[in-house]
């Protein structure tokens, strides 16, 4: 496959798969300015005991150039290197990624397209693990983190951090992010990724979010209706 076409793959799934810091109990507030440093303690701590997750989703796309903003909702599941996202109509689709394998289906069309990450894997789980259960000490790693501050959003504080991929070929796709965590939680409660060269944006938030939730092999096995037809994109 080409570069073009995994970087749009890659923006398809991004966004909807990097959202969640494995928050455990709620943790206590400091009245001291929280440093960055505590910040990546607090997500090693609530890494430690993660498995898995499911959650409501809202993706809001923004063209700054014709100011537009379309939103779509949906809900997603983790657990390990698997992820199922289920998007609402009017645009249903839905997204299972198993392994190294990606499938994404589309009702309207009775299609499924599968793709085999490959050699891809490792820049696809810069994206699509990263969050989930991912210690500071690991997103040290692969971005440079920034904390922004702790702004107040929907009435929590939150620790507002920046990551920066130190990655050429990540940051070809995706030029930063933005995540706010509740600071009582180390959940998120918001995401924002900044597309490189557009100044396009998308900001995901969540809501309902469970964690660790019982869920079986069944729920990420590819199960398509019947008559749906099958295809392995190339080049």
């Amino acid at each position: 496959m080409t570069g073009r076409n995994w970087a749009a793959l890659l923006a398809l799934c991004v966004g909807f798969c990097i959202a969640f810091a494995s928050g455990s109990a709620a943790i206590s507030q400091n009245h001291a300015p929280l440093s960055l440093e505590t910040a990546l303690r607090q997500l090693d701590a609530a890494a430690k005991d993660f498995h898995s997750l499911s959650a409501d989703v809202e993706r809001t796309k923004v063209t700054v150039v014709v100011n537009d903003r379309s939103t779509e909702t949906g809900t997603i599941l983790v657990r390990g290197d698997r992820m199922l996202l289920q998007m609402k109509a009017p645009d249903a689709r839905t997204v299972l990624r198993s392994g190294d394998n990606i499938y994404i289906y589309n009702p309207g069309l009775k299609r499924v397209e599968e793709y085999n990450l490959g050699k891809n894997r490792s820049l696809f789980d810069q994206y699509l693990l990263l969050g989930f259960g991912t210690p500071g000490r690991e997103l040290q790693k692969h971005y440079l983190v920034t904390l922004l501050g702790e702004p107040v959003l929907d009435d929590k504080k939150t620790a507002q951090i920046e990551l920066t991929p130190k990655s050429d070929q990540v940051r070809n796709n995706i030029s930063k992010i933005q995540i706010w965590f509740d600071e009582s939680s180390w959940l998120p409660v918001q995401q924002q990724f900044s597309e490189t060269g557009s100044g396009d944006y998308f900001i995901i938030r969540y809501s309902k979010l469970a964690r660790n939730p019982d869920l079986g092999d069944a729920r990420f096995k590819p199960h398509w209706p019947k008559g749906t037809e099958k295809i392995r994109p190339q080049g």
